[in-house]
């Protein structure tokens, strides 16, 4: 169990710091492409310098998730060679297609960073848009693969051997549309909240309403809508998530919620952690019937609980803490964004009060840590299935020891590539500060891209 350990916190640690800048590789695209449709419609030139400016920001993180996803691809081969050997004969369409999904986002990239100045308005549109699909299209194929670990479809295991495969039905799982619109819509929610922290922290270093400052507030109030919007599409999304839980992985919704007798007119448990002894959620808030409508839309659903399985067949208990924290952010958030825009468009009021500057600051972070903890409640609550009632996590892991070196090498390459983004996207936003773009005088539309 020990060498299993090692591994999943290898692979874990690779995912990790992958998902950071895949996410942020999802969420950008998409503010670039709403800032060159504002600057197409108002050929108010800020926006052509924001679209101008994220592009080269994600071109940078695509320089770190590539390799990163590259890393991870390579060590799903090494450590889990039971799993793959399902992967390679039953899922490998979602990896195929990926290909062409990435081939579109770079090529489209390409041409908007170095051709934006010399194509026309509605082709510099069409390349965005290529390349916020693209970028989407990459991440919700190779989440498919983790939406097929959790409801497993299109083949049999029969003495050991892999049976009755289809592809077609492995690849449309039961979770697979909901799983990507989760996907999808998170990393949007990411990604605008992401800019409106640097936009926030750069306002608040600039003394008076600067040229300087009006730029970043637009950025700011784009960024506040398109987060906010998507916050709350995160929301519904995830009730339909806990629908899915509900009905393929009944022990995993159990266990996010600390329930451990079934039973309709289920609580919802809010905060506290689940105590496996005394099997309660202990110092949380319970709010009566609310887990078993968000389980089935009707206060009488009768939810599964954890005592009706075997306890080996137990998630982790410190679940019911990720999916509470995932939730609370989310909640945070969009409250957030509704009183970033009341405080702005409804009050009517120039400025925002600092306290809630340094809180719009946060919410880049925040939101990436949602990401994480979602990641991890995802993957952790499956368990100990690699893939779901069909083969155990211990059952996939490789036979190889002596794990626990490459960890703490791939640790250190991770904390140097770290390192290194933020080196580099400092130096070079350093060596052209928005004030230069901002004082030029050539035509909006010849921005240097």
């Amino acid at each position: 169990m020990e060498d299993v350990v090692i591994a999943r916190s290898l692979f874990g640690m690779t995912m990790g710091f992958h998902i950071i800048f895949a996410t942020l590789g999802v969420g950008i695209p998409l503010m670039v492409l709403f800032a060159e449709l504002l600057y197409q419609k108002t050929k108010d030139r800020d926006y052509a310098i924001m679209a101008n400016r994220w592009i080269k920001a994600l071109a940078v993180l695509l320089g770190v998730a590539i390799p990163t996803g590259t890393i991870a691809g390579v060590q799903l081969s090494l450590l889990w060679p039971g799993f793959m050997e399902v992967i390679g004969r039953v899922m490998a369409l979602p990896f195929q297609i990926e290909i062409y999904a990435f081939f579109i986002e770079a090529l489209f990239m390409s041409i908007y960073v170095y051709a934006a100045d010399r194509i026309s308005p509605a082709m510099r549109i069409v390349s965005v848009t290529l390349v916020a699909i693209g970028a989407a299209a990459s991440a919700i194929l190779i989440t498919n693969v983790h939406a097929f670990e959790g409801t497993p479809a299109g083949f049999n295991i029969v003495n050991g051997e892999i049976v009755d495969v289809d592809p077609w039905a492995a690849f449309w799982n039961p979770s697979f549309l909901v799983t990507a619109g989760h996907v999808a819509v998170s990393a949007f929610m990411t990604g605008a909240f992401a800019i409106a922290s640097i936009a926030a922290f750069k306002m608040l270093k600039e003394k008076g309403e600067t040229r300087v400052y009006l730029f970043h507030k637009k950025a700011l109030m784009l960024s506040l809508a398109v987060g906010g919007i998507f916050s709350l599409l995160t929301a519904v999304n995830g009730h339909e998530s806990a629908q899915l839980l509900h009905e393929y992985q009944p022990e995993k919704l159990a266990a996010a919620e600390g329930l451990f007798e079934t039973q309709s007119h289920a609580p919802l448990a809010i905060g506290g952690f689940t105590d496996r002894e005394t099997k309660e959620v202990k110092w949380g808030i319970e709010i009566p019937w609310a887990l078993s409508f968000l389980a089935g839309d009707s206060f009488d659903t009768v939810v599964v609980g954890l005592n009706d399985f075997p306890e080996e067949w137990w998630p982790p208990l410190f679940v019911h803490t990720l999916f509470n924290a995932m939730v609370g952010i989310g909640t945070m958030l969009i409250l957030l964004s509704m009183v970033g825009f009341i405080w702005n468009k409804v009050l009517k009021r120039a400025k925002f009060p600092k306290w809630l500057m340094w809180l719009f600051v946060s919410a880049g972070p925040l939101s990436m840590l949602s990401i994480e903890f979602g990641w991890i409640f995802a993957c952790t609550g499956r368990q100990p299935w690699v893939i779901y009632r069909m083969m155990k996590t211990e059952d996939a892991v490789t036979g190889s020891t002596d794990l626990a070196l490459l960890f703490v090498l791939f640790a250190i390459v991770y904390i140097i590539l770290g390192v290194s983004v933020v080196l580099v996207l400092k130096y070079y936003f350093k060596r052209h500060p928005i004030k230069d773009e901002l004082v030029e005088k050539h035509d909006p539309g010849t921005v240097n891209m």
